[in-house]
């Protein structure tokens, strides 16, 4: 299932969000809705694709977002030949919304 921009803002639900590291500098966005993960697509119909996690958080400002996390499977074990693992080799890291984080100065 697809959502669009304009699908997402006419909701009241809080939205729970992941981005997924497609490649090197390539980010898509699914949305979990009632259990099912729903991907986020410009209001064209084309898929939300952005080059860096800033472009990401800038874009989804419009949004009601509850959380968001950054999702990246790897390929190494595949890489170097090892043998097929049970789980999958993901890694997910919770982000924040703030598009510009207060610096600390110690």
């Amino acid at each position: 299932m697809k959502l669009s921009f304009r699908d997402l803002q006419r909701s009241n639900q809080k939205l729970v969000m992941v981005v997924h590291s497609l490649e090197q500098a390539l980010y898509q966005v699914t949305v979990s809705i009632d259990g099912e993960d729903c991907l986020l697509t410009e209001n064209n119909g084309r898929p939300f694709r952005r080059h860096s996690l800033s472009e990401v958080r800038e874009a989804l400002q419009v949004l009601p977002v509850q959380s968001l996390c950054l999702r990246h499977s790897s390929a190494y074990d595949e890489m170097v030949g090892q043998p097929t693992r049970e789980q999958a080799n993901t890694l997910e890291v919770p982000l924040s919304m703030e598009l510009y984080p207060p610096i600390t100065r110690h």
